[in-house]
């Protein structure tokens, strides 16, 4: 039997560019309820063939959708597989009785098929505040024209950087003793020093009036471990948030490590330096950036062969490797390598 439908705090409407922005779009909507227009479902059906991202997100969406109907009829509402979620269904039926959006604005195009679906779901919960999510501008224009409740699909966007995860806590007046004993030993409890669930791999400044110390939470020893200044390919770290990402860069028990900062704080150089000092562990050492057009212009419009094109967004990183270069003399291996 389908699921028994629970009075929703507000029905969510999703249109085709919010699923293919985000193929997990269906589970960013707490206890509310999501509604997927059979329209959506076609267009996605266009989409699923392809390499590139927004065909990985249409595959990944109707392999979502078919898990979760592999017991249910889509038309009934399925309760979402995740703590406390709302459910969701298919809408079939896009002829709603009181407004039309295709008579109105004069074009049967999936969009306004979509804004139809919106409109039935309002007309069958009365009671309930539907609101339509696309992440098209015009699309949510047409749908307040019609009094219908429009949202851009903003999970996942940072709207603070100060609220990012920064991987680093500072620790005032910690006790004497605790320091040293990271001095001599290298490691001590999470407990010694008051520090509850730490999180593996997060990084720690231990300071006092006297005396200071770096360190962080090793998951594998469930220790704290002192984490010393240490130079890579002769790149030395000038602070402790360099010093931090110089460690994680050089553990190679962390996969991953993401670097937020303005420009000129040693990005780029800690990466390339961690990254040619750990050279012997890899086949190979892969940089990229991304290709912003320039003055509005994409890079096919830059003169030149492919190199002379990629050449001025490669420029940042030929001149980082020329400076770690530069740090060994031309007799050096080092510097033949680079």
């Amino acid at each position: 039997m389908p699921a028994k439908k629970k009075s929703a705090k507000k029905i969510f409407v999703l249109d085709t560019s919010v699923i293919l922005y985000n193929h997990n779009a269906i589970n960013s909507f707490d206890d509310n309820d999501v509604v997927i227009p059979i329209t959506v479902l076609e267009e996605l059906d266009n989409f699923k063939k392809g390499n590139e991202t927004k065909n990985f997100e249409a595959r990944e969406f109707i392999r979502i959708m078919d898990r979760l109907s592999a017991k249910n009829t889509l038309q009934n509402w399925i309760q979402l597989d995740f703590p406390k979620a709302g459910m969701i269904k298919v809408c079939m039926n896009e002829n709603p009785v009181q407004l039309d959006a295709i008579k109105i604005f004069g074009d049967s195009k999936p969009d306004h098929r979509i804004l139809n679906a919106a409109l039935m779901i309002r007309e069958e919960h009365p009671k309930a505040k539907v609101v339509l999510v696309s992440k098209d501008v015009n699309l949510r224009i047409k749908a307040k024209s019609l009094n219908l409740p429009a949202e851009d699909f903003e999970t996942g966007k940072i709207k603070d950087v100060d609220s990012l995860y920064s991987g680093k806590t500072l620790l005032e007046n910690v006790n004497p003793d605790m320091i040293n004993t990271l001095y001599k030993a290298g490691l001590c409890d999470a407990s010694d020093l008051e520090i509850k669930d730490p999180i593996p791999n997060h990084y720690f400044i231990l300071r006092n009036a006297s005396s200071s110390v770096l360190a962080f939470y090793n998951p594998e020893l469930e220790k704290i471990e002192r984490v010393e200044k240490r130079p890579a390919f002769r790149i030395l770290p000038r602070n402790a948030e360099q010093v931090f990402a110089m460690h994680a860069i050089t553990n190679r028990n962390v996969k991953l490590v993401t670097l937020q900062g303005v420009a000129g704080t040693g990005k780029t150089l800690l990466a390339l330096a961690g990254a040619l000092e750990q050279k012997r562990h890899f086949k190979q050492i892969y940089l990229a950036r991304p290709i912003v057009p320039l003055s509005n212009k994409d890079i096919g419009y830059l003169p030149g062969d492919i190199k002379s094109k990629l050449n001025p967004y490669m420029e940042p990183l030929w001149d980082n490797l020329k400076f770690i270069q530069n740090q060994y003399n031309e007799k050096d291996k080092e510097f033949k390598l680079i």
